[in-house]
């Protein structure tokens, strides 16, 4: 392969950062795509709230599968080839659901669609450390606020179809199309990685990290991602039953969260740049723990409203961090480390919910919330895993 000048080496890393930006976007957009037609597709299906809580586990399990098999085939064939054909899948299997007439239906709807869906976020996460590997600096954060973007550009744009009455089968075919179309085109600019050799496959297991420091980092991602959940389930919830608000003031929790976040997330390549990954995660989770407290401790409305926004401020720079640190742990292996990271955390996304709801039962809301600040704290206690190795 001829070598690159530094010029045309920059050129190729900007255009695979665009790239690989405009592919976290449209992945955040198809999950904002699906997520505002759940009520919809639901009554299509003709089923009841508890077996669509079902079908959506059956989601996430399909979600972690596609992690493990995506993070193995990215090691051994290139993330670059892998993201464009998880993209295209997932843009096809997003029509799925749309068509889904009866339970079993909406069951293989989903299984296709949390795989591939699983497939492309550890395929995407690995291209996105490769890239960054390019830039000799941190910008994994970026990449992750793009996903909140499109996750908010679907959130205006499913309301819009929803009001002009548009079936399920369009809105989300055509959201597929349009995501398969433009990641295939994406997918020509992203950075090559080498295909894993037989002789890489047998490299002497001493090289490998710990196995407990990958646990570690998998431990961590569940810990942050279950606290993420915590605002995305029961902010706005909390708010409504425990401050008494109305629906409209109490969706201001969880958009409070969810603009600091983003906003957090395009600041923290800088901050990490300055100050390190550990310090990112070492303050970021005690801003995360003090914020949470004072949105679940504070009586006042516009006092807890600050809360959830500073929780998503500290939360903000933890997860890219994390990921970023599992992608380098071993190059020839990056895929099949970030899956499992990926993965753990994953767990406690989907776990985190159902955990805030059953201890709700014995005790009130508030109360429940000193879990994921037990959790962040731990952030603070085993930063220094993310020390560059």
């Amino acid at each position: 392969m001829t070598e690159l000048s530094p010029p045309q080496a920059r050129t190729v890393a900007r255009r695979a950062r665009a790239a690989t930006w405009i592919v976290f976007a449209l992945n955040g957009f198809a999950v904002g795509m699906w997520v505002v037609h759940i009520p919809v597709v639901e009554r299509a299906a003709g089923i009841s709230h508890p077996a669509l809580g079902a079908l959506l586990l059956v989601l996430g399990g399909a979600a972690l599968a596609g992690m493990q098999v995506a993070g193995r085939l990215a090691d051994r064939f290139g993330n670059h080839r892998i993201v464009p054909v998880a993209g295209i899948l997932l843009g096809v299997a997003l029509v799925l659901p749309g068509l889904a007439g009866n339970w079993w239906t909406l069951a293989l709807a989903l299984l296709g669609f949390g795989f591939f869906n699983g497939s492309l976020d550890v395929a995407m996460n690995a291209q996105a450390v490769v890239v960054e590997r390019a830039y000799s600096r941190p910008i994994m954060a970026a990449f992750h606020a793009m996903w909140s973007i499109g996750g908010a550009l679907a959130s205006v744009a499913g309301a819009a179809v929803l009001d002009a009455g548009l079936p399920a089968v369009v809105s989300l075919g055509g959201t597929g199309l349009l995501c398969a179309l433009v990641v295939a085109v994406a997918g020509r600019f992203l950075l090559a990685t080498p295909a894993a050799s037989a002789q890489e496959s047998t490299v002497d297991e001493r090289k490998s990290p710990p196995a407990r420091l990958v646990w570690l980092l998998g431990l961590l991602a569940l810990a942050m991602m279950l606290s993420e959940g915590v605002a995305n389930d029961w902010s706005a919830l909390y708010l409504r039953d425990g401050l008494g608000t109305s629906e409209s003031t109490a969706a201001l929790a969880y958009g409070s969260f969810a603009v600091a976040m983003t906003v957090g997330r395009f600041a923290t390549d800088r901050v990490a740049a300055f100050a390190g990954p550990v310090a990112v995660m070492r303050y970021g989770s005690a801003l995360a723990a003090l914020g949470l407290t004072v949105a679940s401790a504070s009586p006042w409305v516009p006092l807890s409203l600050i809360g959830w926004a500073v929780f998503g401020l500290g939360l903000s720079g933890g997860v890219p961090q994390l990921f970023t640190a599992a992608g380098n742990l071993d190059t020839r292996a990056s895929g099949a480390l970030m899956a499992r990271v990926v993965g753990v955390g994953y767990l406690g996304l989907l776990s985190g919910p159902a955990i805030i709801g059953g201890l709700a039962h014995f005790m009130p809301l508030n109360v429940t919330f000193v879990l994921p600040i037990v959790l962040c704290l731990l952030g603070v206690i085993f930063a220094p895993a993310l020390k560059p190795r």
